[in-house]
């Protein structure tokens, strides 16, 4: 049989199938002996999906494909090709995507922050200064909660995170959503990050208040230690602003 003609018997069989599905048997097609056969042969190899395989180029639509499927690979896989930061959207603190390609022309410091770390009192008031001092000049702070190191943001987002910054008197700059920074749950963002600026020992984040420092083009040029002082980066800062 010709591959047009196995073509053909496909398409009645199936609009057979669609229009008679409780009663429909390949009997009920005007069909030679051996072309039931090979129906049949045909069936047993080719799940219902493949049809879109077998027929004709114009009856393949998008439709065919998932879109869940899609959301997936961008969530899990794509972040390797981002050619910058803006590229990626996340979450505020309040559930709101927010898309980064807003701090455009912006040098960005990109923390994982933490309310109950023993790094976190100098952090919050060396992050507020570099905030007081450069805001203006174009430095913007992106601070991403994070629990995964000792549990030491137990933090709700929302109202929670505000309260507890503002009682901190961490005026540290915007603040996203809780995310995880390492392994298969890290934020894509984290993920393109740490792609991006390796640290000494690998890419894994160490710990609380790793920094990594964007330029204006969304490229991240450094990476910098949880114990690195945020005020010892302002010579860094300076020269891309």
């Amino acid at each position: 049989m010709s591959l047009r003609q196995f073509q053909t018997i496909t398409r009645q069989a199936f609009r057979g199938y669609s229009s008679r599905r409780s009663s429909f048997t390949p009997t009920a097609l005007k069909l030679s002996q051996g072309q039931r056969q090979s129906l049949r042969f045909c069936s047993v190899l080719l799940p219902v999906s493949c049809a879109a395989s077998i027929a004709p180029a114009s009856a393949t639509s998008a439709a065919s494909y998932s879109t869940a499927a899609a959301i997936d690979m961008s969530a899990n896989n794509d972040y390797k090709n981002a050619a910058s930061i803006y590229e990626f959207t996340v979450k505020d603190t309040h559930g709101n995507d927010i898309s980064l390609d807003k701090y455009k022309g912006k040098v960005l410091l990109v923390v994982n922050i933490a309310s109950k770390c023993g790094l976190t009192k100098n952090n919050y008031q060396k992050l507020t200064d570099l905030k007081e001092k450069y805001g203006e000049s174009g430095l913007v702070i992106l601070n991403f909660p994070c629990n995964q190191f000792g549990s030491q943001m137990p933090e709700a987002d929302g109202e929670a995170m505000v309260c507890h910054l503002r009682d901190s008197k961490a005026d540290i700059g915007e603040v996203f959503a809780k995310v995880d920074v390492n392994g298969d749950s890290a934020a894509p963002l984290y993920k393109y990050l740490k792609a991006k600026q390796t640290g000494t020992l690998g890419s894994g984040i160490k710990w609380n208040f790793t920094k990594f420092l964007v330029n204006k083009e969304g490229i991240p040029v450094n990476r910098y230690a949880p114990t690195t002082d945020p005020m010892d980066i302002a010579k860094d800062i300076e020269k891309l602003l």
